[in-house]
């Protein structure tokens, strides 16, 4: 086994090697950009190198950066992790000349199944079923429309040379094909430094299935059943689970023989995943393979109680897989769900910003365990409360795992594990998640990758807002910070017991009283809480009732008239945080003149995230209607088009592009038509 490792990586899966390799006895070496010098994975790695600044192509991606810190460090192997280098065969490559262990397949396996259309002509041949459409190297865009237009719409593009649902666009006909395929295109030539593309039928209600694969130095091949992975927005997993549901034990063996096929063909070793697309009716096609560890290998470690970073040490080592696909078995069910800084609401955008409140549930740290399958919850994470989620990287903040004997358990237990997640500093989709999982096609397995735009009004329902009980809650928290900081200054003041540093609202010749307004998005809120002989009395508007309470660790044990409920209350500035049964609500306490005006900012064409200007597409005087594309924006991976907020004529552009944004600046002035 090896002494050392280097982890040419960051954020969860760093924290989740570390873990792994720590159990084996194992040393190991982590990296970093400047924006990750204080990171989580830093601090658990026995030491740590600098590979350069935040931006992934001169550190992450930088080859040369991370070769020259294994020597420095005398790593005999690196671990790539996923998604950055894991699957580059020149770094594979580069690894074997400088004598270190590069811990995935070789270089070869790599590079005949990081091209996509090359990967679907060797599984053509391997006997694996594909989807029809066009893998050929042929990249003109009229010979690729006229491909489309054979194949029949809708059909899917895809980059040739990745996955992670970059450079992949759904076209519905013909007429929106070539557009999608130049910003395709683009996407992919920005993540992959690659633009070829690929065209596959797009199947209606499709199931995303995976099977994940483990083979040796010495040809031994198993796989170690099957994930479903069909719950995504743009194209990226946002909950996975094992089994998948549905599947006959049949069915289960024919994926599972055809995943081990198709890594066979390529001399396969280590850690991979086949990922099939299922249609209905149980027919199954290969998408791609991805040469390497999945973020959501945790649930198949939770069905089988193996550890599969152990068993990618040990197959790079040398050694044999430690068990034969008849000693292979799988208990319960699993469920992951990946938590993202990210706001559903707003067509799942990034979030960036600090972590100012970061509870796990159940008491469970927000960290990897030493994968001792034995819990029934697990949390991965690479974050702490204090740390940044920047616009450089992934906005993951965690990965939220729980295993039941039966999936109604597991899905059980991750409602409650949901529940108990609270998240300030950043958006989040942890309701959103609560949301899906509770959803009724969730719940009852009715699955595709079309769910959420399937369930779109029960997944996004109108925002009820604010009831009184929470309204009391912010107000009772309130008070109880006051009474606390008016105590301290009394404590230091000259005198303790002088009456201006009462909270109770008292004043001369009136009831004691304490006026407060609440903003909640564009809502504003006046409460009022009298203090009076035989208690606190709560008012909002004409309702009344008497309030009382505890405090005990930010959870507030509050009595509203008959009611009694727990919350917890968390502070961050002026606003209050309030998280109840899995539901987070935002209230800004203002008074009376700095309520906000009901008219919220709508139709501004900022920039909803920072980001950089990728294409400015209309020129200064142009009309345009409402709807129509102005800007592309590249933020955290991805491309976002700022559209018209209504008919207009486009007065002034203030960006060119290449230009970097901050989140809020104004692009351009739209003056209405």
């Amino acid at each position: 086994m090896f002494r050392k490792i280097l982890i040419a990586n960051r954020g969860e899966i760093a924290c989740r090697v570390i873990t792994a390799a720590r159990d084996m006895g194992v040393r190991t070496v982590a990296v970093y950009s400047d924006a990750d010098r204080d990171a989580r994975h830093v601090a658990l790695a026995d030491e740590a190198q600098r590979i350069g600044p935040p931006a992934v192509r001169e550190s992450y991606l930088n080859s040369d950066a991370i070769l020259a810190a294994a020597r420095k460090a005398g790593a005999e192997a690196i671990h790539p992790g996923y998604g950055f280098l894991s699957e580059n065969e020149d770094f594979a490559a580069a690894c074997a000349r400088e004598g270190i262990v590069f811990i995935g397949p070789v270089p070869e396996a790599i590079a005949a199944m990081g091209d996509k259309s090359a990967a679907k002509r060797l599984m053509e041949k391997a006997g694996v079923p594909l989807v029809p459409g066009y893998h050929g190297e042929k990249q003109d865009p009229a010979f690729l429309k006229t491909e489309a237009d054979q194949t029949g719409y809708p059909v899917l593009i895809k980059a040739a040379a990745g996955g992670g649902g970059k450079g992949m666009r759904i076209v519905q006909d013909g007429n929106a094909f070539v557009a999608a395929l130049e910003s395709a295109r683009r996407e992919a030539k920005s993540s992959f430094g690659d633009d070829r593309v690929l065209l596959e039928k797009y199947l209606e209600r499709p199931r995303h299935i995976e099977v994940q694969v483990f083979g040796d130095t010495h040809g031994n091949l198993v796989y170690l059943f099957e994930r479903d992975c069909s719950v995504q927005r743009r194209h990226q997993k946002l909950l996975e689970e094992a089994p998948a549901p549905g599947l006959s034990p049949g069915r289960r063996k024919q994926m599972g023989e055809a995943a081990v096929a198709a890594a066979r063909a390529i001399k396969y070793t280590g850690a991979g995943t086949v990922e099939f697309i299922a249609a209905q009716d149980g027919a199954f096609y290969f998408m791609e393979m991805n040469t390497r560890l999945q973020v959501e290998h945790p649930v198949t470690e939770m069905i089988t109680g193996l550890d599969l970073v152990k068993w990618q040490l040990a197959v790079a080592a040398g050694e044999p897989l430690p068990l034969k696909q008849k000693d292979l078995a799988f208990r319960g069910h699993a469920i992951e769900a990946r938590i993202y800084a990210e706001n559903p609401a707003k067509g799942f955008l990034p979030s960036t910003g600090t972590l100012r409140h970061l509870r796990e549930p159940k008491g469970i740290e927000f960290c990897v365990p030493s994968a001792g399958m034995n819990g029934s919850v697990r949390v991965d994470s690479g974050v702490r409360q204090g740390d940044v989620i920047t616009p450089h990287y992934d906005p993951m903040i965690a990965k939220l795992i729980v295993w039941g004997e039966d999936r109604a358990i597991a899905l059980g237990r991750m409602r409650a594990a949901l529940a108990g997640v609270e998240i300030v500093g950043v958006a989040s989709n942890v309701e959103f998640l609560a949301r899906t999982v509770a959803s009724k096609a969730f719940s009852s397995a009715d699955l595709d990758t079309h769910l959420i735009e399937r369930c779109r009004d029960e997944l996004f329902p109108a925002d009820a807002g604010v009831g009184d009980e929470e309204l009391a809650a912010a107000a009772f928290a309130e008070l109880l910070a006051e009474e606390a900081q008016a105590a301290a200054k009394a404590k230091i003041s000259g005198d303790p017991y002088s009456p201006w540093n009462r909270v109770d609202g008292w004043r001369p010749n009136l009831g004691s009283h304490h006026e407060l307004v609440f903003a909640e998005g564009d809502r504003s809120h006046c409460v009022t809480v009298h203090f009076t002989v035989t208690g606190l009395r709560f008012s909002a508007g004409e309702r009344e009732y008497a309030l009382a309470g505890a405090e005990d660790d930010g959870v507030l044990r509050v009595m509203l008239g008959d009611a009694s409920f727990r919350i917890r209350a968390v502070r961050d500035g002026i606003d209050w945080h309030l998280f109840r049964d899995g539901v987070h609500h935002v209230l800004t306490l203002q008074s009376v003149q700095t309520a906000p005006a009901l008219d919220a900012i709508i139709g501004t064409l900022a920039a909803p995230m920072p980001g950089k200007v990728l294409q400015i597409l209309v020129q200064p005087g142009a009309a345009v209607a409402k709807g129509a594309p102005l800007v592309i924006l590249e933020a955290m991976k991805m491309e976002h088009t700022i559209a018209a907020p209504h008919d207009g004529r486009v007065a002034a552009i203030y960006f060119k592009p290449g230009d970097q944004v901050d989140e809020g600046a104004e692009l351009l002035q739209l003056d209405p038509a």
